[in-house]
């Protein structure tokens, strides 16, 4: 038993280092010759501090969109009862197999007829629902005692009031996670600010990377500078919510 549980350990710390390997590549490329000066220079090249922002502001918007909506619409699923509601379900789960290059056309065209290409309504109004957030505080929801509720009944609390009162403050753990897969999401978006934006200062980081890609093709160091504090928010957020991520996947039953 002793033997199996060091083989494992080792096994998981090899498995880490191989994980780490391109990100220590990246942050020592991007440390060669200039050093911390790459740094000052990569994002003084082009307006990173505009990208910046504007990612912050849609990842921020949207992210409250989406614990709205995720909110109320899986707190309907998971915990109220009417006719065609499992089938419902099902029907905004199956929206999940659709690749987005499918639907991006059709997208395109609607906000152009509503008159939203470039701005920042097309960047933040179709990401405010998100099916997996649904689907994940669906599940926990539904592991919550129907004893609570009846509990709060009695108090006179209505069903919005047991929703905000005791359901959410519940779902710590989940609503964590759903954030944090939420800003991974809008601060990795690229295929879809690039349709439907076009002048510069809408452009998000990850589009105003590519372009500084495009520029700087051949000078690795600056490439890596601006690659590294691109994706330092990210990782300082993901240590920060790793323990409530797998906390969430344990109670909602994903786990193994």
């Amino acid at each position: 038993m002793r033997s199996r549980q060091i083989i494992r350990q080792v096994l998981l710390l090899v498995g880490g280092i191989i994980m780490l390997m391109p990100f220590i590549w990246m942050i020592s490329t991007s440390l060669e010759q200039g050093g911390l000066q790459n740094y000052v220079e990569a994002w003084t090249r082009v307006p990173f501090g505009t990208y910046f922002l504007n990612t912050l502001l849609v990842t921020s918007l949207t992210l409250i969109g989406v614990l709205i909506t995720s909110s109320l619409a899986a707190y309907s699923f998971g915990t109220m009862e009417y006719p065609g509601r499992d089938k419902l379900f099902l029907l905004f789960l199956s929206t999940m197999m659709v690749p987005q290059p499918v639907y991006l056309a059709p997208s395109y065209v609607l906000l152009a007829k509503l008159g939203w290409v470039d701005t920042y309504l097309a960047l933040i109004v179709p990401w405010i629902t998100n099916v997996f957030s649904i689907f994940l505080l669906r599940q926990h929801f539904m592991t919550l005692p129907k004893s609570l509720y009846e509990a709060a009944r009695l108090d006179g609390c209505s069903r919005f009031g047991y929703l905000w009162r005791v359901a959410l403050p519940l779902s710590k753990s989940v609503i964590a996670t759903i954030m944090l897969f939420n800003v991974i999401g809008s601060w990795n978006s690229f295929m879809w600010p690039l349709v439907v934006t076009h002048s510069e200062k809408l452009r998000v980081l990850q589009v105003g990377l590519s372009y500084f890609n495009q520029e700087q093709s051949s000078n690795y160091q600056l490439l890596m500078a601006a690659s590294t504090f691109s994706i330092l928010p990210l990782l300082l957020l993901f240590l920060l919510a790793q323990k409530h991520l797998v906390a969430s996947y344990s109670r909602s039953g994903l786990k193994d």
